[in-house]
């Protein structure tokens, strides 16, 4: 039998995580755009708190800017300094340890060739580079001292090269030249055009090792080097004056010790010309307790500059931000596979939610497309109805009439039904489930089918929503958005037959269907114009003459703007005799009409109070003080309530 082997999964997002809902997300949205929000911002939120099961942009910050922190309080850049220092003096003091037994002239030589070696670190290791050693311990550790750097450097230039330079011998010095010569014929090839992706593979397969973050292709294994390159730069920046020169010293000597002084000096001229959009220059805040080596070090600074792009890309905060400018490459380095696989996830949804029909636009102006705005009245009508609660005599009903005009459709017949049976539908049922023994046709409950009929009751329905900025500055504006497209869904789907008006008014006001109504924002703008609100349902009411009239009125306060007959409008506050002239002879008008007025009054004013007691008495509605999170269901209910009476 063939063998199976099985390993971590880890090409792309884990295939057996659950799928996020769409549904859901849309609930959300629906709600931050019901709150006020406007679809731009609220998309933009719901990306920031992300779904269950997927984290959001903020949290994804909190993680980077927690690292980043861990990471500027890692350490010391100059421990490789710090380590080479301390073995050079280690090395000097075991040879001076030799030396100071023997009387012979030649150890005072010794001894006086150690004292005149330079201060500078890489002077005084080039000088002792050809000395020999009377103290095997002391010629251990300049050994030790000349690996370290070794090490260290080729490090800093490679990640990785530690391991592959473990024991620092001929050997591995030629393979890391070969490497190199490689690397710059595959440069050379690509620069004429000739590069094949066979031949960094047969490159990635003799000198992979050398390489840990495994790159691809050729372009992402000069992003790994020009960042590593520029990172390094960044790092000698940080460091004080003296200290640079003394470790760029350093640096150099190995490289010309083992060399790759020209090699490398070139690559890193050609990594910057083409990575001319890194940070080549600047140093960084880091600091700690311990010694870091110049490879982790540089590995460090590296780091710190994928998490200042990803704060930035994650921040979202500048025009123009997507969630693709968010390096998922970096972040799953920095952060884990699973980070990078909610940002993966968080583009899914936003994709999806274009896909599906529910957003449209640019990212920068986000639209809500029909389709949503039937589902935020369906979440706005569910969270109202939620509320509601039951009152005797205020049901709905999605059936029709038992004497109603035919509608040519059919439902399966139910305990009470009134309306006329189906009776072909009903045999057709009885003969699909078959005949008996005998050969007769026997009806069952279960296959009978009534006919459908249309009622006869309709409503013109006008539901005039105060929009000035009292009510923004109350706290009041979201749950009249609310209302409104709540009671608009609750209209346009349970009572298809009636005519629904939902009209806004501040300084003016105007008609709003249902996608200007989800997409309605604040407006700064001073002035109660129900006057204006009441023509416009006047002529609703008017054009459906057969219905039967319901008006109902959300407001904060007392009437301060009234329509001029050049049509435009005028405010005064202390409202204007004639404003309330012209809005009572309005709502006399719609008196006459037979509309009985219920007003909601979302505000402890004396002054509104007065006019709604004085609008009451002329049109012989109803006045209710609603408490304000609850005013959704008040609406609802006082609508079926009406319907009931009917």
């Amino acid at each position: 039998m063939s063998g199976f082997r099985y390993r971590s999964y880890v090409d792309g997002p884990d295939p057996l995580r659950p799928p996020f809902d769409v549904r859901s997300a849309v609930d959300a949205l629906g709600r931050a755009v019901l709150a006020g929000a406007s679809p731009t911002r609220a998309l933009r939120d719901l990306l920031r708190r992300g779904i269950r099961g997927v984290r959001g942009l903020d949290e994804l910050l909190r993680h980077v800017r927690e690292r980043k922190e861990q990471l500027r309080s890692q350490g010391r850049l100059d421990g490789t300094l710090a380590q080479a220092r301390r073995l050079l003096d280690q090395a000097v003091g075991q040879e001076r340890a030799v030396l100071f037994p023997d009387p012979s002239d030649e150890a005072r030589l010794r001894e006086r060739e150690l004292d005149d070696l330079p201060a500078d670190p890489a002077a005084a290791i080039r000088r002792l580079a050809g000395y020999q050693w009377r103290s095997p311990d002391a010629r251990q550790t300049f050994t030790q001292l000349q690996e370290l750097l070794r090490r260290e450097i080729l490090d800093a230039q490679f990640r990785g090269m530690r391991q592959a330079m473990a024991r620092g011998t001929p050997e591995e010095l030629q393979r890391v030249r070969a490497m190199l010569d490689a690397l710059h014929g595959m440069l050379d090839a690509d620069d004429r055009g000739e590069h094949t992706q066979a031949d960094f593979e047969r490159f990635m397969a003799e000198f992979g090792d050398f390489f840990p973050d495994r790159p691809r292709t050729l372009d992402e294994l000069v992003d790994v080097l020009a960042c590593r390159s520029a990172a390094m730069q960044r790092l000698f920046d940080s460091l004080p004056p003296e200290q640079r020169a003394e470790l760029l010293a350093l640096s150099a000597q190995v490289m010309r010790d083992a060399g790759l002084a020209d090699a490398v000096q070139r690559l890193g001229e050609r990594l910057r010309a083409r990575r001319p959009d890194l940070v080549w220059s600047g140093g960084v805040a880091v600091d700690g307790d311990a010694e870091l080596g110049l490879g982790d070090a540089t590995t460090a600074v590296a780091e710190l500059a994928d998490l200042a792009e990803l704060e930035e890309a994650l921040g979202q905060g500048y025009a123009g931000a997507r969630l693709d400018d968010i390096d998922t490459a970096a972040l799953q380095r920095v952060l884990g596979r699973s980070a990078a696989e909610d940002v993966a996830r968080l583009r899914a949804l936003e994709r999806e939610l274009r896909d599906r029909g529910y957003l449209s636009g640019s990212r920068d102006r986000v639209q809500l497309t029909p389709k949503a705005v039937r589902a935020l009245g369906e979440v706005a009508l569910r969270d109202v109805l939620s509320g509601a609660g039951r009152r005797p005599g205020t049901h709905d009903t999605r059936e029709g009439g038992p004497a109603g005009e035919l509608t040519g459709a059919s439902r399966p017949w139910r305990f009470g039904d009134e309306q006329p049976l189906d009776a072909v539908r009903t045999a057709i049922n009885a003969v699909r489930r078959g005949a008996s023994s005998e050969g007769r046709l026997r009806l069952r409950p279960e296959d009978m089918e009534v006919a459908e009929t249309e009622r006869r009751d309709a409503a013109a329905v006008c539901l005039l929503v105060d929009l000035s900025y009292s009510m923004v500055q109350r706290g009041l504006w979201g749950v009249a958005k609310q209302t409104a497209l709540a009671l608009h869904t609750l209209v346009s789907t349970r009572f298809p037959q009636d005519a629904v008006y939902v009209i806004g008014f501040n300084d003016h006001a105007r008609v709003l269907a249902p996608r200007e109504l989800a997409e309605l924002s604040p407006e700064p703008v001073q002035g109660t114009n129900l006057h204006h609100a009441l023509l416009l349902a006047g002529r609703h009411v008017d054009r459906h003459p057969e219905f039967e009239p319901v008006v109902l009125v959300v407001t904060d306060g007392e009437p301060t703007a009234h329509l001029e007959e050049d049509g435009l409008p005028y405010f005064s506050y202390p409202p204007s005799p004639r404003t309330t002239e012209l809005t009572l002879a309005e709502v006399d008008r719609m008196t006459r009409r037979g509309a009985r007025m219920t007003v909601f009054s979302l505000a402890d004013d004396p002054r509104l109070e007065e006019f709604v007691t004085a609008l009451v008495a002329r049109n012989g509605g109803r006045a209710l003080r609603p408490v304000a999170d609850q005013l959704g269901s008040f609406v609802v209910r006082d609508l079926l309530a009406q319907r009931s009476r009917w």
